[in-house]
C-alpha cells in the first residue's frame, strides 16, 4: 500500500515563522519542504536544523517551485496581502499571521481572494488555540456563562516598544502600534469567545507619550535608530455589537504600570470568567470562573496545562487538519476581515475624537 502523501509546507519569514516550522513538523501528515527569508544565514540555519531541502530568498521563486502545497505568511504587516493573494493564485493553502493586513481596504482584497479560491485560508489567531481558551470556549458552548453581555480585554506593557525605528513603528508598514500589534490578539480572542457578534460602532483614543522620546523600549525586533516612530504607544476603546454586547479594550507598548499583563474578562448572566497572563514574580497563565451558589460567591480556578507556544503550534496543526479533512478553520478569512474593520474604525475614532460606525 502506497504511503499517504504528506502536506508539503513552506514558510515565508523565519522570525515568528519558527513556530510554524515546528507546528508543521509536529503534524503526522505534514512536512516542511521549503523556507524563505531575506536573511540567508537564518534560512540556512533553520533548514539545517529541521532537514528542510529547499531554501529561498525570493518568495515568488518558492511559489513557482512546485515544492509546496501550503504556505505560512510570517512577514511584516504590509506584505501580508500581496504574499497571501499570490500564494492563493498559485494554488496553495495559506496560513496568514495576524493581523490580516494594515487596513480594512487591504483586508477586503484578501477576503475576496480567499472566497474565490477553493484552498484553505486561515488566520493565525494563535490565542484561540491555547488549551485554556479552548476549555473556556467549550464551557461557554455548554451554557456555563449564560449570555455574555460585557467584556474587558487587552495587552499592556510597561517597556515593550518593539524594534524602534523599524517597520514595527512605521504606520505605513505596520498600520499602527500596540492596537494592531497586541490588542489584536486579545480582542480577537474575546470576540471569538463571545460567539463572533457583529461589531456596529466604537469610540477610541490613542496616545504617544513615550515612543517619540525613545522611552519604553522593549527587547523585541531589530531597532533602527535612523528610522521613525509614527504610531501610537497606547490605545483604549469601546466597541458595541449588534446584540447589545460591549467590549472595552486596552493596549500599550509603553505605560507607567507595575508589569506586563494580558487579559480577557467576560461577564455573563450565569457566570463570569477571567483568562489572564501575568509576567511578574509567580506569573503565568491563569483561568478563573466566577459564579454564585445559594447566594454565596464561588470562585473556580481552572487548572489547564500551560502551552509555552501560546497556541502557535496548535494553530498550525489545525491548519493541516483542515487541509486533510476539508473542514472549515476555527479562524477563517472572514474573522480576519471583521477584525480589520474594527481596527480601522478605532483608529478613525481616535483621529476624529468621535464615535464611528463600523462599516
Amino acid at each position: 500500500m502506497a504511503a499517504k502523501k504528506k502536506i508539503r509546507a513552506g514558510v515565508i519569514g523565519l522570525g515568528v515563522g519558527q513556530f510554524h516550522v515546528q507546528g508543521y513538523t509536529m503534524h503526522p501528515d505534514a512536512e516542511v519542504t521549503a523556507v524563505c527569508d531575506l536573511k540567508k544565514d537564518l534560512a540556512d540555519r533553520t533548514a539545517a536544523q529541521y532537514g528542510i531541502p529547499n531554501v529561498y530568498l525570493d518568495y515568488k521563486e518558492m511559489l513557482r517551485s512546485g515544492a509546496i502545497d501550503a504556505v505560512s505568511v510570517c512577514v511584516p504587516n504590509d506584505l501580508h496581502r500581496v504574499m497571501a493573494i499570490d500564494s492563493l493564485q498559485a494554488g496553495l493553502n495559506v496560513l496568514c499571521e495576524k493581523p490580516m493586513t494594515t487596513s480594512a481596504r487591504e483586508g477586503k482584497k484578501m477576503f475576496d481572494a480567499a472566497q474565490a479560491s477553493d484552498k484553505v485560508f486561515m488566520m493565525q489567531f494563535n490565542n484561540r488555540y491555547r488549551p485554556d481558551s479552548q476549555f473556556l470556549k467549550q464551557a461557554i458552548a455548554e451554557g456555563e456563562l449564560g449570555d455574555i453581555y460585557f467584556a474587558r480585554c487587552g495587552w499592556i506593557r510597561r517597556n515593550g516598544i518593539p524594534g524602534w525605528g523599524s517597520w514595527f513603528t512605521d504606520v505605513e508598514r505596520a498600520g499602527g502600534g500596540p492596537l494592531i500589534d497586541l490588542a489584536v490578539h486579545m480582542l480577537d480572542l474575546t470576540i471569538y469567545l463571545m460567539g463572533n457578534p457583529e461589531p456596529v460602532t466604537c469610540l477610541a483614543s490613542t496616545y504617544s507619550a513615550f515612543g517619540h522620546k525613545m522611552e519604553g523600549l522593549g527587547p523585541w525586533g531589530t531597532p533602527d535608530l535612523k528610522g521613525k516612530f509614527t504610531v501610537e504607544d497606547m490605545a483604549v476603546g469601546m466597541i458595541k455589537f449588534d446584540g447589545g454586547q460591549t467590549i472595552w479594550v486596552e493596549a500599550s507598548w509603553a505605560s507607567r504600570i507595575k508589569e506586563e499583563y494580558v487579559f480577557s474578562t467576560l461577564c455573563g448572566t450565569k457566570a463570569g470568567a477571567n483568562l489572564e497572563t501575568s509576567f511578574g514574580p509567580g506569573g503565568g497563565d491563569r483561568l478563573e470562573m466566577f459564579t454564585q451558589e445559594r447566594g454565596v460567591p464561588v470562585d473556580r480556578h481552572v487548572l489547564v496545562e500551560p502551552d509555552p507556544a501560546m497556541g502557535r503550534t496548535n494553530a498550525v496543526q489545525h491548519f493541516c487538519d483542515c487541509i486533510v479533512t476539508g473542514k472549515k478553520p476555527i479562524s477563517p478569512a472572514e474573522d480576519g476581515y471583521r477584525l480589520m474593520r474594527v481596527l480601522d474604525a478605532m483608529y478613525k475614532s481616535a483621529k476624529t475624537g468621535k464615535a464611528v460606525n463600523i462599516a
